[in-house]
């Protein structure tokens, strides 16, 4: 699972890691990909020689400006993984891309889940090229988002709140388990209505969202039992020990840190979602 706190870990190491580097050469092992990305002497001929400048985000997209009037955007999909290596590494199975720099090792892209992607494109042209760009909802882990703006984009929105904090077009990037984790935080129900909160439920709802995503992004992201989202390094992430609801139902599972009773498990939308009957109203 690759949600905000994660792609936001990894933006930052890359920025810290690659920025200021000139790329020597780019491999691209998919041909699928390297179609979409103009065939690999079109690939070659713009990405080499050029200089990464900084890494940004938006949303789920990481975007690495380039000292030429090109960006390279990626997408990780449910399991992407951008990896630093030295030369001399072994390339794991799946490796779809690898950059080479003309220092400091390289920058590989696996593909386990075969959903991640990338776009080549002018800079002045982006959302042409990556249209999602242009359609996001509110993204907290970026800009400041104050709660009177949050509430009137919730109370706009006729669905129950876990669909609404999982509709990338409201909120970027929650996914399934930060969204149960914002809602226990909230003390409300997954299936309740916006029109149904009043003030003060939804500063709650707002206060938890923010700070749930950045005491997610401090401690670098969730690797959960799929193993899936690693850092740029290849080191797991840390929140999953803060986890309070999502998938403790049943036996296996931690009781409420509230009250101490079991985790509930609810199918909705095709998911499970969780939650603690007594703490959330």
């Amino acid at each position: 699972m690759i949600a905000l706190p994660e792609v936001e870990t990894i933006r930052r190491d890359l920025d810290r890691e690659v920025s200021g580097l000139r790329i020597k050469t780019v491999e691209v092992m998919d041909a699928g990909l390297a179609r979409r990305l103009g065939g690999r002497k079109k690939l070659s001929a713009r990405l080499e020689k050029a200089k990464i400048t900084n890494v940004r985000r938006r949303g789920l997209y990481l975007i690495l400006n380039l000292d030429t009037d090109d960006v390279l955007v990626a997408h990780l999909g449910t399991g992407g993984r951008l990896r630093r290596h030295a030369n001399r590494d072994a390339v794991e199975p799946n490796t779809v891309m690898s950059m080479t720099f003309t220092k400091s090792g390289q920058l590989r892209l696996v593909d386990g889940a075969e959903d991640a992607t990338l776009w080549l494109a002018n800079a002045e042209k982006l959302v042409d090229a990556v249209p999602e760009l242009e359609v996001m909802g509110i993204d907290p882990l970026d800009q400041p988002v104050p709660w009177r703006m949050f509430g009137e984009r919730l109370l706009a929105q006729d669905a129950k709140l876990k669909a609404i904090l999982t509709d990338d077009s409201v909120v970027v990037g929650l996914g399934e388990m930060y969204s149960d984790e914002i809602l226990f935080a909230a003390g409300l129900r997954f299936d309740r209505l916006p029109s149904s909160l009043g003030p003060q439920e939804v500063r709650r709802l707002h206060r938890a969202m923010v700070e749930t995503l950045h005491d997610a992004a401090k401690h670098r992201g969730a690797t959960l039992a799929d193993g899936h989202y690693v850092d740029v390094h290849g080191e797991p992430g840390g929140y999953e020990e803060y986890i309070n609801v999502y998938k403790q139902a049943g036996k296996s599972g931690r009781p409420c840190p509230r009250c101490h009773r079991p985790i509930q498990s609810y199918r909705f939308r095709r998911r499970f979602t969780y939650y603690c009957e007594q703490c959330q109203i």
